[in-house]
């Protein structure tokens, strides 16, 4: 039945080569027929071949992984604390394309949406005084928003009215933090991309990091800093004025809701009055109109309601 096999079958059962046989005079010699040019001795022997502890080399202590990683870090600081200086030395904000006209009057908009427009900006700005410019800082190489922009008012004012009152809003589903240009106003001012800058969101972990909306510290609850003017005493009039003229705006809103409200609460009431005295006369005539009745008529148990 054998010969009825495939040949990949009979494959499985054919013999395989003999082991090749291996001459006497190569094998190893037994461990007790071993010759040993020298007898066994002990250490002291070789110790006269060992070098000297004094030339040794120093060993070096291993390093464990946190230990590596902070030596990589150090060294990684080491090398952008050069790159940061000579990059500050070449910084001028003079000559920052995207800051421009008055620095006195220009409003910095910082964790901006990245779908804001300069059109959506312009219509929440111009609320707070006639704005001159909109400028929204966008990468050089892919032209995508960068998170922030800056705003030109005509007036010094309004941009105090902005910095004081737009911290905080909310603009297409985000809150967003306003402050004056510190570039061209505060001396020794850096950005944060030169190791500048004031932002706390990513200092470090979640319990770290500040969540809170705005330009507020929640820990010391109170403001950074305050805005610079050319005059303090002028500036300090002008707020004095735009805070009364928003209190006065406010006041005039607040009373012409109140007398929304009062309108339509007495129209409210003078509705229900009329509803109700036309179901009171509904309900009579329906009551006159039961016990009412014609001459032919057959009593009834049901006249007398």
């Amino acid at each position: 039945m054998s010969k009825y096999l495939p040949p990949y079958l009979l494959n499985l059962f054919k013999p395989r080569p003999p082991l090749p046989q291996i001459p006497e005079k190569d094998l190893a010699p037994e461990p007790h027929e071993r010759t040993y040019n020298q007898p066994l001795s002990g250490v002291a022997t070789y110790v006269s071949k060992f070098e000297d502890p004094k030339d040794a080399p120093k060993a070096e202590p291993t390093l464990n992984k946190a230990e590596r990683k902070a030596k990589k870090r150090q060294a990684a600081e080491e090398k952008n604390k050069v790159v940061l200086e000579k990059a500050r030395d070449e910084w001028d904000p003079e000559k920052d394309p995207n800051a421009q006209g008055d620095a006195y009057k220009t409003l910095f908009v910082g964790r901006l949406n990245y779908d804001v427009t300069e059109d959506d900006l312009l219509k929440e700005m111009e609320s707070y005084g006639k704005v001159r410019q909109v400028a929204v800082v966008r990468d050089k190489i892919s032209g995508k928003p960068r998170g922030y922009a800056f705003v030109e008012f005509e007036h010094e004012r309004d941009m105090r009215a902005a910095y004081r009152y737009a911290d905080g809003m909310r603009l297409n589903g985000r809150r967003i933090v306003v402050d004056f240009e510190r570039g061209r106003t505060v001396d020794g001012w850096f950005p944060r991309r030169l190791g500048g800058g004031l932002g706390g969101t990513r200092i470090g972990g979640p319990d770290q990091n500040i969540k809170a909306s705005g330009r507020y510290d929640p820990n010391k609850h109170r403001r950074i800093a305050e805005v610079p003017s050319h005059d303090d005493s002028r500036s300090r009039r002008r707020d004095d004025d735009s805070r009364s003229s928003r209190r006065s705006r406010s006041r005039q809103r607040s009373r012409s809701r109140d007398r929304d409200r009062d309108r339509d609460r007495d129209r409210d009431r003078d509705r229900d009055r009329r509803s109700r005295r036309e179901r009171s006369r509904s309900r009579s005539r329906d009551r006159d109109r039961r016990r009412s009745r014609s001459p032919g008529r057959r009593s009834s148990r049901y006249d007398r309601y």
